[in-house]
């Protein structure tokens, strides 16, 4: 029995392809599950994802979906990132990898993020703590009950969403033909890695401001944990090359901590780093059935390849491959999860290999939502 429902709303948005072709509209809606329970134990009267998608659902003579793609975001992150030039205009437009004229593209809000159920609404810290899993409850429940997708052609995921996508290939391993995580270890959260993420969660808890989650302006905590962010999201190369004096150096760190300030809250930017204390996917790396595909990158401070663990953990699961990609002026160190033209050609490799999407079938294609 469903125990949710689905509001859909055509709110399109048009983003201009690399080559000047425009990417078909968006539609957005959202999915309310009554009575979700939490990992831990909490529950919600209604947890609302909202999502968008590009494309329409293509069906076979047994009524599944064939041509399904979901993308997941990053760490205060949205779905909607992915609508812009740089990864929209280089995979969703027509003739690009992921065209959505043949495929249909899901982009969720996690749980805690964009238009998603979050601690901003209303609760505050009394919102659910959720966890890893918790979001990818959510959002199976959004493609099975919500919008009739029982199976996807492929799942890929940058960051957080990279490591959603580990932990999905082991807990749904047929759920998916494939799986695409870019800049994401299989390996628990430790190290420097926790490190900075407990540096993000102490300066929002210990700032006196933050009253608890009660706060009725922003705290200063929060100006600090987004600049720990800005530290290390970005590569040493980038940072030399857009700010190359001391006053540049400046007014650059300046406009990044303004941009990433608009519209951001401590609560759930708190809630979003906390999220991943338990991830930890080696147990069953072993359960992982179809063909995955896991891409990092050289300069990635979050992920630095220095540690070994990317290729030591990726090695034992049968039938992965892996790709580091070297840095170079087109990376960003972390962010560079977010530019397929970086990475496309390892994209292009895998989905013309096992992945390659078999012809229309006259009289199965479907815009409908069931």
């Amino acid at each position: 029995m469903r125990r949710g429902t689905l509001e859909i709303a055509f709110a399109f948005v048009f983003t201009a392809a690399a080559a000047g072709a425009a990417v078909p509209p968006a539609s957005e809606g959202n999915f309310v599950i009554r009575d979700f329970r939490f990992s831990t134990g909490e529950t919600l009267p209604e947890l609302r994802i909202h999502y968008r998608t590009l494309g329409a659902p293509r069906r076979d003579a047994r009524g599944s979906v064939v041509n399904a793609v979901m993308v997941l975001h990053g760490t205060s992150g949205t779905g909607r990132q992915f609508l812009s030039e740089g990864f929209a205009g280089v995979l969703f437009g027509p003739g690009q990898l992921l065209d959505v004229t043949r495929y249909y593209v899901i982009l969720p809000d996690g749980i805690g993020h964009g238009g998603s159920s979050k601690p901003s609404d209303g609760m505050r810290a009394r919102f659910p703590r959720y966890t890893y899993d918790d979001m990818i409850a959510a959002q199976y429940r959004l493609l099975t009950e919500g919008l009739g997708v029982d199976h996807l052609r492929l799942l890929m995921g940058t960051s957080m969403g990279g490591m959603h996508a580990w932990m999905w290939a082991e807990e749904h391993p047929d759920f998916a033909d494939g799986w695409v995580p870019l800049a994401a270890l299989p390996a628990p959260i430790a190290g420097r890695n926790r490190a900075w993420r407990r540096m993000i969660a102490d300066a929002i808890r210990t700032d006196p401001e933050w009253k608890g989650g009660d706060y009725e302006k922003q705290p200063p905590g929060l100006t600090r944990a987004i600049q720990l962010m800005v530290l290390m999201l970005q590569n040493p190369l980038r940072w030399q090359e857009a700010a190359p004096t001391r006053d540049e150096a400046d007014r650059y760190l300046a406009e990044q901590i303004r941009s990433r300030l608009e519209g951001a809250d401590a609560n759930d930017l708190l809630y979003a780093f906390d999220a991943s204390r338990e991830y930890d996917p080696v147990p069953g790396l072993g359960r992982i059935a179809r063909p995955l595909l896991a891409i990092n990158f050289a300069d990635d401070l979050v992920n630095p390849p220095d540690l070994g663990i990317f290729e030591k953990t990726v090695a034992s699961v049968p039938g992965a491959s892996f790709i580091l990609v070297p840095e170079s002026k087109e990376t960003r160190g972390h962010g560079t999860h977010s530019l397929p033209a970086v990475w496309q050609a390892h994209l292009k490799t895998f989905l013309e290999g096992p992945l390659a999407l078999p012809a229309a079938s006259p009289g199965h294609a479907s815009g409908s939502i069931r």
